[in-house]
């Protein structure tokens, strides 16, 4: 698809905030060089409006960032340049990533391509839908609580968030520092590893960035779609959190085909999942809180306070609440001890097996515009994906099946460092 022809067909979806202007000329010098081919090899890729990209607007889809233009590329960026990868634009999101529909942003909602008039999930909106659309090949979305896999499943593509750590956090504004990663959102588990392969890897910008051996990071090189021989879990109180039947039905479908095809499937249980989204969003209030104390109107746009919407308004006057002296050891610390319980928890369960599988999301994407006056139902999204943020470990979706034509999906979790394996098992099941 043509460049011209996204931004005319992107008039209806609101994919792209902002689209990159050099982009046909920068086409045009790839493809004049025929010796130095990247592993991306010309392939159209979103950014996420949240990571820095050098002369585009990094906006975080808020009033706040309206008009400020990145001066440097973060390091995923970078090597998505390296890697010959052509970046299409900035891809819309909720405002400074706070909001699991797509409906935040200052530029208006993201419509759902795969399901026309619903939400597509959010925070990485933009990013899924390009994708879904076929606006471009691959996109990278930031994941603090199931920012890529909600999209992903609402969407019907692919999503991975990597182990904490995997991929350089360099040149992201991020929503929570210590749940926040940088990962891909593609069509297909192929398309998804080869960027990861490309973006992953040890960076010296970066505290948080680990250091691994090579081989590590041959995440497409070293794909393998057996079944055989994995162990895949599944907890009775994922079914008590579905609220959608056609959701728990597709899923269990889903399962049986792993079991078909030679994999394992053991019973686990998880008696403390009822304590993971408050934690996550104790934790998530305080960081975002600290986070945009720099964006006081002096250096960067506004202040945030005087132009933000109702959503990033709520988180920042929680996480001062919960900051403040008298309530720090009422509310956070109980917050990082819960978060240390079900670390543990997550972690013993991957001693009996390889793969944790569950539901991506409890229900399906509401319509766009719909009201909905309890923050705290649009919060129940993120139920089944917040586990992996708080444990650190690697999660990935793979379209399931849809429900009145809506679709689902099957998320796949490992422990830490198993990202290969969690590819590996997405990309046998998306085979069947």
């Amino acid at each position: 698809m043509e460049i011209s022809e996204i931004k005319e067909k992107d008039k209806k979806i609101n994919a792209f905030i902002a689209f990159n202007e050099k982009f046909k000329s920068e086409e045009e010098k790839l493809k004049g060089n025929l010796t130095n081919r990247g592993k991306l090899e010309g392939l159209k890729i979103g950014v996420k409006s949240n990571m820095n990209v050098s002369g585009l607007k990094i906006t975080c889809a808020s009033k706040t960032l309206e008009n400020y233009v990145s001066f440097y590329d973060a390091t995923v960026v970078e090597r998505v340049k390296r890697s010959h990868g052509l970046i299409v634009g900035m891809t819309n999101m909720d405002e400074f990533a706070c909001g699991s529909s797509g409906e935040t942003s200052y530029f208006n909602p993201t419509q759902n391509p795969s399901a026309p008039g619903h939400i597509p999930g959010g925070s990485s909106s933009g990013s899924a839908a390009a994708v879904a659309a076929g606006f471009v090949d691959c996109a990278l979305g930031s994941d603090t609580g199931g920012s890529i896999r909600n999209p992903a499943s609402h969407c019907g593509i692919v999503g991975f968030k990597p182990t904490y750590g995997a991929v350089s956090r360099y040149g992201l504004i991020d929503l929570a520092m210590s749940l926040d990663q940088i990962g891909p959102m593609a069509r297909d588990v192929k398309t998804a590893a080869l960027l990861l392969e490309v973006i992953a890897g040890q960076d010296g910008k970066d505290a948080t960035c680990l250091n691994l051996d090579k081989n590590f990071y041959a995440f497409h090189k070293n794909l393998d779609g057996n079944l055989k021989n994995l162990k895949f879990g599944y907890a009775k109180e994922f079914d008590e959190l579905i609220s959608d039947a056609g959701i728990k039905n597709v899923i269990h479908k889903g399962i049986d085909k792993i079991s078909s095809a030679g994999g394992e499937i053991v019973n686990v249980s998880l008696p403390d999942l009822n304590i993971a989204l408050p934690t996550y969003y104790l934790n998530v209030y305080v960081e975002f809180f600290s986070a945009t104390r720099k964006l006081d109107g002096r250096r960067y746009g506004y202040k945030i306070e005087d132009v933000c919407g109702e959503e990033v308004l709520r988180r920042i006057i929680l996480g001062k609440f919960i900051s403040q002296k008298e309530n720090a050891g009422r509310y956070y610390r109980k917050a990082i001890m819960a978060r240390t319980l079900l670390k543990k928890e997550i972690s013993e369960i991957f001693t009996n097996i390889d793969i944790l599988l569950s539901p991506t999301v409890p229900k399906l994407p509401h319509k766009i515009g719909e009201k909905i006056s309890d923050p705290r139902v649009m919060y129940a999204y993120d139920i089944f994906t917040v586990l992996a943020n708080l444990a650190g470990i690697p999660a990935g979706v793979v379209p399931a099946g849809k429900i009145e034509g809506i679709p689902t999906g099957l998320q796949f979790m490992g422990k830490a460092l198993d990202d290969q394996k969690v590819l590996n098992a997405m990309y046998g099941f998306e085979n069947l």
